[in-house]
C-alpha cells in the first residue's frame, strides 16, 4: 500500500504564525495583532506595523474585548496567546463580544492539550468543547506547522470568528509534503489510506496516529488516518465515507478530554445519520487533573499513547465484521 504522508524536520508553528502575519498585514491594511503578554514570536509583525500591534499584558479579557471593538469598525484582529486561558477566562468575552455578533476575530493560540510540562492549570484539555459549543465560533486544531500559515490565510475571508489551536507551537513535526494534501477549512484530510480501520484525530498526535498506523501494517492491517483538523463545521460527508470504506471501525484518538471533542463530534454525526458502525473507541484524557509530566508520558499514563493506539485499534478490527 502506497504511504501518501512523509515525516519531515521540526518546526516552529509559533514561528509560521509570526512569519504569515508580517505577510498578511501587507496584504491587508486592517489586520491588527493582539496579544495577552504572549508576543515574542510576533516581532515580525510588530516591528513591520507597530500602529497595528497592541500587547495589552495579562489581561485575555481585555484583549478579546478590543479585538471585537475593532472588529466592529471594519477590522480584522488577530490574538495571539495560550489558550488555557482565552478559552476559558475570556470565555464570556468571546461568546459575548465576538461569537454573539458574529464577527471577524480570529484567536490562535498554545497548549492545546497535555503540552508543555506546565501542570493542569496550563493545559487546555475543556477547550474544544467550550468553543464547539459556541454560536457561530469555527473551531480547528492543527498538527502540522506548515498548515497553521494556510489556515490563517484563509480564515482572512471569513465572515465570522475562528479558534485555532496548537500545541506548544515550539519544536512540531512537518507531516506532509507542501502541496501534499489540500488544506481547506471544514474538509478533514485523508492523511493515510486504509481499509481495515479508521483512526480520526487532530492536533499534535496526528504523529502519533500516523506511528500507530505504522506499526499495525507490520501485522498487515491497513490502517485509515484522518486529520480532522476541523472540528467545526465538522467533514460529516468523510465520517460517513470512511464508515463504508474502512467496515465502520473507528477510533478516535485526541488530546483533550475525551468527552466533549472530536471523539463526541464524530459520534454527533453517527447517531444523526444514523451511520452503521462495527465498532467505536474513543482514546482522550479521562476525568482527572493530569499533573506534571512530558507530553507523551502523561498520555501513555492517561490511556491514550501509542501502545494504547495500537491496542484500541487491534481491537475494533477483531470486532467488526
Amino acid at each position: 500500500m502506497p504511504v501518501t504522508f512523509t515525516f519531515g524536520e521540526m518546526l516552529s508553528a509559533r514561528s509560521v504564525i509570526g512569519t504569515t502575519l508580517a505577510e498578511l498585514g501587507d496584504e491587508h491594511e486592517n489586520l491588527w495583532v493582539l496579544t495577552p503578554d504572549i508576543g515574542a514570536t510576533l516581532v515580525e509583525f510588530r516591528d513591520k506595523f507597530p500602529e497595528r500591534f497592541l500587547d495589552v499584558g495579562l489581561a485575555e479579557q481585555v484583549c478579546v474585548g478590543i479585538a471585537a471593538g475593532l472588529a466592529y469598525d471594519g477590522n480584522i484582529p488577530v490574538v495571539s496567546g495560550m489558550l488555557p486561558f482565552l478559552s476559558m477566562r475570556a470565555l464570556e468575552q468571546v461568546r459575548s463580544d465576538v461569537c454573539y455578533p458574529n464577527l471577524p476575530v480570529k484567536i490562535i493560540g498554545t497548549h492545546g492539550g497535555l503540552v508543555g510540562n506546565g501542570g493542569s492549570t496550563h493545559y487546555a484539555v475543556e477547550d474544544l468543547a467550550l468553543m464547539c459549543a459556541l454560536t457561530n465560533m469555527t473551531v480547528t486544531s492543527v498538527g502540522d506547522p506548515l498548515m497553521v500559515g494556510e489556515v490563517i490565510r484563509q480564515s482572512m475571508s471569513m465572515e465570522g470568528p475562528i479558534y485555532i489551536r496548537l500545541a506548544v507551537g515550539k519544536k512540531d513535526k512537518v507531516l506532509y509534503e507542501p502541496g501534499q494534501h489540500e488544506v481547506r477549512i471544514g474538509k478533514g484530510i485523508v492523511a493515510r489510506e486504509g481499509t481495515d480501520a479508521t483512526i480520526f484525530t487532530h492536533g499534535t498526535v496526528v504523529a502519533q496516529a500516523l506511528d500507530a498506523a505504522d506499526e499495525l501494517a507490520k501485522d498487515g492491517r491497513s490502517v485509515r488516518v484522518v486529520d480532522m483538523f476541523t472540528l467545526k463545521p465538522i467533514d460529516e460527508e468523510l465520517i460517513a465515507q470512511c464508515a463504508v470504506e474502512t467496515g465502520g471501525r473507528f477510533v478516535v484518538l485526541e488530546d483533550h478530554l475525551a468527552y466533549g471533542g472530536l471523539a463526541s463530534r464524530i459520534a454527533d454525526v453517527v447517531a444523526d445519520r444514523g451511520i452503521h458502525l462495527s465498532a467505536f473507541e474513543r482514546l482522550g484524557i479521562p476525568q482527572v487533573y493530569a499533573g506534571f509530566g512530558e507530553d507523551e508520558e502523561l498520555r501513555d499514563k492517561h490511556g491514550y499513547g501509542l501502545a494504547a493506539t495500537v491496542a484500541a485499534t487491534r481491537r475494533v478490527i477483531a470486532g467488526g465484521p
